[in-house]
């Protein structure tokens, strides 16, 4: 079932956001622009010897130490899945797509606390140009997932000016 389906069987609201095709949850929020920790991204995440769904905003990473032990699980029983693992899993999606509503899949999905102080929150839908704008309470309330603090804030490098040999810039 689709999430739209699903969400409109459930009378959730939400918008619909069409944009074009988005790689990255990143470039989903330069795209729609919006900023990037209210757009989230979902990742596959292999556990011992179950699948769970991550979901984090676009501005951070998941840090697997974190996880590991918010799971409570050695860091090496957890892993992120492969795109085969995520494409036997969510088949209904366009390929590289996870869906943040792991319970559709039979998935527990947890969900990072940073989300819990915003009222709205975007996820991406079962392909690469579609989202979803809706209340982050509404979600909580159909997907039920566990909150916690598992990511990291995402390194940004910015390439440092060069000066020239005469003192004066290169341009």
């Amino acid at each position: 079932m689709s999430i739209l389906d699903d969400l409109r069987d459930r009378g959730v609201w939400y918008e619909l956001l069409l944009h074009r095709p988005a790689s990255c949850s990143t470039r989903r929020a330069g795209l729609m622009k919006l900023p990037g920790r209210i757009v989230a991204k979902a990742v596959l995440v292999q556990a011992r010897d179950s699948a769970l769904v991550a979901v984090l905003p676009a501005t951070r990473s998941i840090d697997l130490d974190r996880l590991s032990a918010v799971l409570g699980l050695e860091r090496s029983e957890v892993r992120l899945a492969t795109e085969d693992e995520a494409a036997r899993v969510f088949r209904d999606c366009e390929a590289g797509v996870v869906p943040a509503f792991g319970r559709l899949y039979g998935l527990k999905t947890i969900v990072d606390d940073e989300f819990a102080r915003l009222p709205i929150v975007v996820f991406g839908a079962n392909s690469r140009h579609e989202a979803v704008r809706m209340r982050f309470a509404d979600f909580v309330s159909l997907e039920r997932p566990f909150l916690a603090s598992f990511t990291c804030p995402i390194e940004i490098h910015t390439p440092v000016a060069r000066r020239s040999r005469g003192g004066r810039r290169a341009g």
